[in-house]
């Protein structure tokens, strides 16, 4: 995943409250009516809990 996509997902992440499991994610990208390409990209997240913007970050860069 790009830089750009990351920004893409994070902008529909914005306000989570971390630490947030990868459904607790998903759930808040589809609360902030996150589109097709974001949603997907949260479900190729590993199923643990992110500490923050920058674990997402990394997560996505790896998947």
């Amino acid at each position: 995943m790009t830089q750009v996509d990351f920004i893409h997902v994070q902008k529909f992440l914005s306000g989570v409250d971390y630490p947030a499991t990868k459904d607790q994610l998903l759930e808040h990208g589809k609360r902030q009516g996150a589109d097709k390409q974001a949603m997907e990209a949260l479900k190729r997240l590993p199923e643990k809990e992110y500490d923050g913007p920058n674990a997402v970050s990394k997560a996505l860069a790896g998947s």
